[in-house]
Parts: structure tokens; C-alpha cells; sequence
């Protein structure tokens, strides 16, 4: 799947000099947890949950004691006072912005995501937002792809050949110790693994095939410290 594929159109924005009351409001009403900040249309920040966590208003605002402030920078300390106390969107907006194309996978829109530790990335055209991809974006993907009705079951011959063969692309695991067998769509594992998350990948594997009805696990986990 590419980024335009399931990525949010029609995003709504809003402008440095909006409030921030006026952000919150927009963010309650749509259900959206960030909105791009334009400045006569040009994109300049983004402005999201996040900026409301710790506030003046609530009594989240950072409080440091008298010694800790000592080792905390006055840039830190102002920095932390206009977070907790500005009004206006641009004041506390993050201006660092990370984007991306239309035509780029969902693979590199996690990837991108997971480096910078956020939740949403803006879409950018020719400097123009076109979208916003979210983690509720990616959630629908999920649903869209899996199948509303079980495939049609294998038989026993099928479910082995292709267990075999999605073990002999994994490489995680070394394949010549784990054996396979299935009977009436019951397959039985048995060899050795080198770790519980390999044992839980093999019984996916196994679960993963239309036809399977159980796993037996006779693996046995050995200690390679």
C-alpha cells in the first residue's frame, strides 16, 4: 500500500496566531489529535495533544524544586514556562517537521514514524499538505486487508508444503531443527528452538494456514548462553 492510499485528506489546519483554546476545541469536536499549523499556507509547525499535557491551567506545569533548578538551564526552565503558559498556537507548535510524499509505502511511513517517535506524519506535495497519516490510518489499513471470511480450508498435504516453505524463508529460525508434521489439520512441532519468541513465530507460522485446526508444541528450548 502507498501513504495516499489511506492517508487523511481534507486536513484541517490551523494558523500560528489561533489560540490554543481554539486548537483544543477543534481537536475535541473533530476527534483528531494533531492539526498542521499554515501560515498563509505555508506549512510551519504542527500543534497536537501532546502540547496540552503540561499546562498552567491544570496544575501539570513542570515544578522543579529550588536545588533541582540548579541543574536545569535557564534556556530549559524558559522554554518549560512558555509551554505551560502561551496562548498562542505558534508559541508552543513543534517546528521540526517530519514529512512525506503520496507515492511512499506504509512501510516507509512507519519507519519514519518509529525513528522519530510520533503518531502522525504530515503529507507534503510541492510544499503543500495534502494529508496527514496517522496511527488510526494505518489501524483502518489493517482492517481493509484482512479477509471478512475465513479462506477455504487446505488439506494435510497443503498446510505441511506450505508451512515447509514459509519456514524456509524465515530467518529466525534454523530450519533443519525443527521438524513438521500434520494429521487430519493438527500439526505437531518438534526439534529444538533457541527462544520463546521463535517458539511463538513457529506456532503463528502454523496457526497463519487455512486448515489448521491445533498446534502441538513438542519443541524444546535450549540455552545457547
Amino acid at each position: 500500500m502507498k501513504v495516499a492510499d489511506v492517508m487523511t485528506r481534507g486536513v484541517i489546519s490551523v494558523a500560528p496566531d489561533d489560540t490554543l483554546h481554539k486548537a483544543a476545541e477543534l481537536m475535541l469536536r473533530y476527534d483528531l489529535s494533531g492539526f498542521p499549523v499554515l501560515d498563509h499556507g505555508k506549512l510551519v509547525g504542527v500543534i497536537t495533544e501532546g502540547d496540552f499535557l503540561k499546562r498552567a491551567e491544570i496544575g501539570t506545569a513542570p515544578s522543579h524544586s529550588h536545588w533541582l533548578k540548579l541543574f536545569v538551564t535557564p534556556e530549559t526552565l524558559a522554554g518549560e514556562y512558555t509551554h505551560a503558559h502561551a496562548g498562542k498556537v505558534g508559541e508552543v507548535m513543534t517546528r521540526d517537521l517530519v514529512t512525506i510524499r503520496e507515492n511512499a509505502t506504509l512501510a516507509e511511513a512507519v519507519e519514519l514514524m518509529e525513528k522519530h517517535h510520533i503518531r502522525r506524519v504530515l503529507v507534503v506535495e510541492n510544499n503543500v499538505v495534502v494529508g496527514i497519516l496517522s496511527r488510526r490510518n494505518l489501524l483502518h489499513a489493517f482492517v481493509a486487508a484482512t479477509p471478512k471470511a475465513p479462506p477455504e480450508p487446505l488439506s494435510d498435504a497443503a498446510i505441511r508444503q506450505q508451512l515447509d516453505a514459509e519456514l524456509e524463508r524465515q530467518p529466525w529460525i534454523a530450519r533443519h531443527a525443527v521438524e513438521t508434521t500434520v494429521e487430519d489439520g493438527v500439526v505437531s512441532l518438534q526439534g529444538t528452538v533457541r527462544s520463546k519468541d521463535e517458539r511463538q513465530a513457529l506456532h503463528v507460522a502454523a496457526e497463519n494456514i487455512p486448515g489448521v485446526r491445533q498446534v502441538i508444541d513438542n519443541l524444546q528450548e535450549i540455552n545457547l548462553v
